[in-house]
């Protein structure tokens, strides 16, 4: 093709795709790279001399069906009797309880779809042999795959993980309220918002201490986390108010915790809060708000303290902040910090491959988005 006849089929002179070719003039649009490689008949990666590195969905699929398999298993309600050679000590599945926790905390997702099976069904054999020290190993191998089942999109399959561990945790305050974060999470999720305020609220405040000064920051720190996961659901359903309330009741308890704990697996802190004020407020619909909570964010000393899935999780909904704030270069720019510090939370999430979907069709999208896009096999229509 000529460079006459390309410059033609683009709607460009000849000169301008002669500058382009000796490197004189960038190419920095989405759209132009757009335009050039549909008359090239080239995918865009191609354009971008980048690697494709496509997600590899097989392999999730068949992670998340072997994470199913065990959740499926009802060996301990029916009585059957568990092997010994097969069940794990509850010393054993705690340390890979701990294990785990941690992949998460560090958006580790493809190694903790490995592992995730393996270790529900040593939690699940470890409590039918020994109830009383495999209960809270369960409940939290329940709480894990709850949580990371949400982040992929597994919401049903999650409902599953966090109604087993609050039947599991019934009768212990805490446990229920450990076991209720994750179900507010799945509720808000699976857009029973409604529901998600009631639970949560309550489990709370079955644990708060009478006096602030009288509890202990784990205590603060989970009943604090709950008031949060009821403020997101007020949000979500509309409900101003309450989610204002809850954050304020939410941030006197981190007061008394402080920035730089991770008490029962939750980072809440003065910190967490604010990140979550911009949650709230991009789902009220004020995004100029949510884009300013985050800027306050980031800019605390309790930013850095967070864990990385904690950072890059408040980074993509920042994203989204900008881009409905009409700021699609900010919210590219703010994805890209996210891909740093945590690539799965980009390439594993589906809400957020949702979202550089939405920031690839803006016409105003920097072009450095476009690379990330295509190492993900993300399209741009």
């Amino acid at each position: 093709m000529s460079q006459q006849v390309f410059a033609d089929r683009l709607g460009k002179s000849k000169s301008w795709v002669d500058k382009v070719e000796r490197g004189a003039r960038s190419l920095d649009k989405v759209s132009t790279i757009a335009e050039i490689a549909a008359v090239l008949r080239v995918d865009q990666s191609v354009l971008l001399g980048h690697e494709v590195s496509p997600v590899a969905d097989s392999e999730r699929t068949g992670g998340v069906e072997r994470i199913r398999a065990a959740l499926s298993a009802y060996d301990i309600a029916v009585g059957r009797r568990v092997p010994a050679r097969d069940v794990s000590a509850a010393a054993q599945v705690t340390r890979g309880v701990a294990y785990a926790w941690t992949s998460y905390q560090h958006a580790q997702y493809p190694q903790l779809t490995e592992l995730l099976p393996e270790l529900i069904s040593g939690a699940q054999g470890a409590y039918a042999r020994e109830p009383a020290s495999g209960r809270v190993p369960l409940v939290e191998a329940y709480r894990i795959g709850a949580a990371l089942l949400t982040k992929l999109g597994e919401t049903e399959l999650a409902w599953l993980a966090a109604d087993r561990a609050m039947t599991l945790a019934t009768g212990d305050a805490v446990l229920v309220a450990m076991a209720a974060v994750q179900l507010g999470e799945v509720l808000r999720a699976t857009g029973r918002a409604r529901s998600a305020v009631s639970t949560v609220r309550t489990a709370a405040y079955r644990i708060a201490p009478p006096d602030l000064d009288g509890g202990s920051s784990a205590q603060l720190s989970l009943c604090g986390t709950l008031l949060v996961q009821g403020a997101l659901a007020a949000a979500g359903d509309g409900d101003e108010r309450a989610a204002a309330d809850l954050l304020d009741e939410a941030a006197d308890l981190a007061d008394g915790v402080g920035d730089g704990h991770d008490h029962h697996r939750t980072a809440f802190g003065p910190t967490a809060v604010t990140a979550a004020r911009t949650v709230a407020a991009l789902e009220l619909g004020d995004a100029g708000e949510a884009v300013a909570w985050h800027q306050r964010t980031v800019q605390r000393d309790g930013w850095r303290w967070l864990p990385v899935e904690h950072r890059a999780a408040h980074l993509i909904d920042a994203a989204r902040a900008h881009l409905h704030a009409h700021d699609p270069t900010s919210a590219a720019r703010t994805l890209l910090q996210a891909q740093s510090i945590a690539p799965a939370e980009v390439r594993h999430r589906p809400a957020a491959r949702d979202l550089l979907a939405e920031v690839l069709r803006s016409r105003h999208a920097p072009t450095t988005i476009v690379q990330l896009a295509a190492a993900l096999k993300v399209p741009a229509t």
